[in-house]
């Protein structure tokens, strides 16, 4: 496990800035369209970086040859210095067994899937140094600026932006609760705790949910669905997720959509888009999180290394935000 201490040494080098990431534009979508337009403005995203592809946005899951023809499309377009993907839709967000993030990451791969509970192939993103991800190992990490509406996906870039360098003094609430089978993060949060204190408040609790708290800078829990979430102010920055089967089904969840979380004033979330069981290797590390992203690295970066199989996962939020990098 990397330290933030030895983190801090790298922070120079930080590779996610805006010339270092391509938003891809789905041009069949006006939502797409406008959330890029903005975007790209508000992020100063060199123009070169933008990619338009076009594909029916009306279908969950687009077929594994189309997908693959229109990521060699992206590849063909993109500058070889851009080293990760920001794209500008909720749907669709899997590609067969794999999420459309990992499947812009890594292409598609029936290595990152799985028939029942087995484990996947392990990203060599996780919990590594590398500032350069596509330089030092052939992998894009994505994430989709996500929303169903423009509004949401205003307010979600703004709360990005404002995140920045602002050093939040906020808490981590860590959420036990008797969901035996969601809960199994829970044994990790003793050992999560020093990597975020004394810089952010951690309190680990037995219960359903919080409400009403001011001050919510990560939030993870395990549970189908989080009740009052909408109740609580998260810092601009804010990180939040449930260990759940379907939370990375964005439009159309048996369960509580991962966008619940932004659309109630998180930056960044995840969730799975196909059943992964409950391993916890495909779900974030908390200790992670805290450990890349309180050293200063951005959303996309620190969320992307605390997962260790993300192939059936997908992240969302805004891909810049890094409350912790210092000026």
């Amino acid at each position: 496990m990397l330290s933030a201490l030895a983190l801090g040494s790298f922070l120079a080098a930080m590779s996610l800035a805006p010339a270092d990431l391509a938003v891809v534009i789905n041009t069949s979508g006006p939502l797409s369209e406008a959330i890029v337009s903005y975007y790209v403005r508000r992020r100063h995203i060199p123009p070169a970086n933008v990619v338009y592809v076009r594909f029916d946005s009306h279908q969950d899951h687009p077929p594994v040859e189309e997908f693959t023809r229109l990521k060699a499309e992206v590849d063909r377009k993109v500058s070889k210095r851009v080293q990760a993907f920001a794209l500008t839709w909720a749907s669709p967000y899997r590609v067969g067994c794999m999420s459309m993030t990992s499947a812009f990451a890594f292409g598609f791969d029936r290595k990152f899937c799985a028939d029942g509970c087995q484990y996947t192939w392990p990203d060599p993103y996780f919990n590594s140094a590398t500032t350069r991800p596509y330089d030092e190992l052939r992998i894009r990490p994505t994430m989709s600026i996500a929303a169903v509406d423009f509004d949401h996906a205003r307010a979600l870039i703004e709360r990005g932006i404002h995140a920045d360098h602002a050093e939040p003094r906020g808490a981590a609430y860590l959420l036990s609760t008797d969901d035996a089978q969601r809960n199994t993060r829970a044994a990790a949060y003793s050992a999560a705790s020093p990597f975020a204190r004394p810089r952010v408040q951690v309190e680990i609790l037995h219960d359903t949910g919080i409400r009403n708290r001011q001050d919510v800078l990560f939030y993870f829990i395990g549970a189908s669905s989080v009740p009052e979430i909408t109740t609580n102010r998260f810092l601009p920055g804010a990180i939040a997720d449930h260990l759940t089967s379907f939370g990375g089904m964005l439009t159309d969840s048996p369960q509580m959509s991962s966008l619940r979380w932004l659309e109630a004033g998180a930056t960044g979330s995840y969730g799975t888009v196909v059943e992964p069981c409950n391993i916890a290797a495909k779900f974030p590390d908390i200790q992670v999180i805290f450990a890349h992203y309180l050293a200063g690295e951005t959303l996309l970066e620190a969320y992307w290394k605390s997962v260790q199989m993300p192939g059936q996962g997908i992240f969302i939020g805004e891909p810049l935000a890094a409350p912790f990098r210092v000026h």
